[in-house]
């Protein structure tokens, strides 16, 4: 069979009937982005993302959050610019903690539910544009019913949908890592200005999006040696790397642009905090600061995205990795090929098995992998040497990908063996089933192999099972269990206002509420009652690194309730000494905050 009538297999399908198969599909993946936007509170990183977009907006002020670049958190906050909305006034508090509580403020002033689902609504628009391009491209690369079967299998990825509204950067830079190596491909398939164009800017948007974007550089740096290696042609070579050279300008002037073509971060003449040059010295204890230095003194690259990618190496540095019920001081790198194994679907983890196979059996579909397979390795391969193990959320650009190849592994297999059809059907229905029951617990999924949402906590924590969003499950789990005492300990405990939700259990001490927004609290040293702890908190990974476990006793207790897959309800009495000593002991270190 030749290459060019394995593309145009099952081309009968009218392209009114096909489009209106994607208008549903998109409609339903809109329906349930929609759902979980309402039924799930506010997750840890919404609040600031959200007020520094909105900031940018009003101010130009890039100040808050300069952790993460702008264009996701702009665009989540346009939504937000007809409203009449109460602004707190910044306190010249540190940088990530005046984002953290004047976005507290800001939400929980303005009516919560409203602003997020706005922000959340418009990033969900990232989402669908990306499944629309799942669609584009894997019928571009193969046939329409690749693109059909791929956008199938990708509007019930429970990952995806989990991360797909949430007002963060991960819908976003999925989105622009897709269509930035389509871009690319088609630019090669058929060079023209216009398409060498686009590519520089939907590359320039990644960068402006996430660091992570930054991996667009070897990803398409590969694409080109790969493209001249089977071509054999030193002269091709030399014009995709003149045309790559013309991309990456381009990026550069789009972000740029993002930053208002300023280098300053913050307007009149005022001054991160910590400054840059403060940042660096700190950055010194675990990276080589001078190139970022250098970039600073030549102004380069604007000082909050340089800032940025300081605050990204220490981080790093901070964050302990949890993996299978082990803490360790920094990553390693089992954590996310085991994230992937844990959390992707079982039909997309056997399709990718069996596309293995397919892969050396059938070498027509090698040239077109390769776009797809080249991105995965670069995601998985720089994934892996980060000590950043905190969610496979990091891993999300390489799962369009994958869905397009197991999409064409099913179409190789369904052409030469109709009775492939009957598997495929099965497949995308397993893939609704497990998606859709779990909902609302999408940010907990674990595949059924390890046991569900209520197992994850077992093997993965922070934003794999737990980033602060049950609380609207709390509160009907108290409502309907008549509980008018409690106590809780939530890992976003100072960030997020619980009372708004309806939670009024007493505070149990967390690293957050106590060293870094401390809240008044007291704790005895036994309680009898109701008891909520966040699976965080419950095994421990926010506590400084060897920190003893106030709440290790209750990892050998069979909770009574686990909600949305990450928050564990306890009924007894129980010994709270350890806590009750921890809120003594920042006490007497911090008096001033209590």
């Amino acid at each position: 069979m030749t290459q060019d009538s394995q593309i145009r297999r099952y081309k009968g399908m009218s392209r009114r009937m096909t489009w209106l198969l994607v208008g549903a599909l998109l409609v339903l993946l809109w329906l349930q982005l929609f759902a979980l936007s309402r039924r799930t509170s506010m997750s840890w990183d919404e609040g600031h993302h959200l007020f520094d977009g909105y900031t940018v907006l009003k101010h130009a002020d890039f100040d808050l959050n300069p952790e993460v670049p702008p264009i996701a958190k702009i665009v989540a906050a346009l939504s937000l610019l007809p409203l009449q909305l109460v602004e707190p006034v910044q306190q010249g508090r540190p940088s990530q903690l005046e984002a953290f509580l004047d976005g507290k403020d800001f939400l929980f002033h303005n009516d919560a539910d409203r602003l997020l689902l706005r922000g959340r609504l418009t990033v969900a628009l990232f989402t669908v544009l990306l499944a629309l391009i799942v669609f584009v491209m894997a019928e571009a690369m193969f046939d329409t019913l690749t693109g059909l079967l791929a956008l199938a299998f990708f509007v019930f990825d429970p990952n995806l949908l989990a991360h797909g509204a949430l007002v963060t950067t991960d819908a976003a830079i999925t989105c622009f890592v897709l269509a930035s190596v389509f871009s690319w491909w088609r630019y090669t398939r058929e060079p023209s200005a216009g398409r060498l164009l686009l590519a520089g800017l939907l590359v320039g948007l990644g960068f402006a999006t996430k660091f992570t974007g930054l991996f667009l550089i070897p990803t398409i740096a590969l694409l080109v040696l790969w493209e001249a290696a089977v071509n054999r042609s030193v002269a091709l070579l030399r014009r995709r790397a003149l045309a790559l050279g013309v991309t990456l300008t381009v990026a550069y002037l789009v972000l740029w642009t993002s930053y208002g073509f300023r280098y300053a971060a913050r307007p009149d003449h005022r001054q991160l905090n910590p400054t840059l040059d403060v940042y660096l010295g700190d950055y010194a204890r675990v990276a080589n600061p001078r190139p970022l230095a250098l970039l600073a003194r030549t102004h380069l690259l604007p000082e909050a995205y340089l800032w940025g990618l300081a605050n990204t190496k220490l981080t790093e540095d901070r964050n302990v990795s949890y993996l299978f019920g082990t803490i360790r001081r920094h990553g390693t790198p089992l954590y996310f090929p085991a994230a992937f194994l844990i959390k992707s679907t079982l039909p997309l983890l056997l399709l990718v098995t069996i596309a293995a196979w397919v892969f050396f059996r059938f070498p027509v579909l090698r040239q077109r992998w390769i776009v797809a397979m080249v991105p995965v390795g670069v995601f998985f391969a720089l994934a892996m040497r980060s000590s950043m193990n905190i969610g496979v959320r990091h891993l999300l650009p390489i799962y369009p990908f994958l869905y397009i190849i197991a999409a064409s592994t099913l179409t190789t297999l369904i052409d030469r063996d109709r009775r492939w059809i009957i598997s495929a059907a099965v497949l995308i229905c397993f893939q609704a089933f497990t998606s859709l029951r779990c909902f609302p617990a999408d940010i907990a999924y674990a595949n059924e192999a390890w046991g569900g949402p209520n197992n994850v906590h077992r093997f993965l924590s922070d934003s794999n099972s737990d980033w602060g969003q049950q609380l609207k499950t709390v509160a009907g789990y108290l409502r309907d269990h008549h509980v008018d005492s409690c106590w809780l300990a939530y890992t976003a405990s100072g960030v997020v206002d619980d009372r708004y939700y309806g939670v009024s259990c007493r505070p149990l001490p967390t690293t957050v509420n106590l060293w870094w927004i401390p809240i008044t609290m007291s704790v005895s040293d036994e309680i009898n009652g109701t008891v909520l702890i966040s699976d965080d908190e419950l095994e421990g990974t926010d506590l400084p690194f060897g920190a003893p476990n106030p709440y290790a006793a209750f990892r050998t207790i069979k909770p009574v309730a686990i909600l949305d897959g990450g928050l564990f309800v306890y009924q007894g009495r129980f010994d709270m000494s350890q806590a009750s000593r921890s809120v003594a002991e920042a006490r007497r270190i911090v008096p001033a905050k209590y």
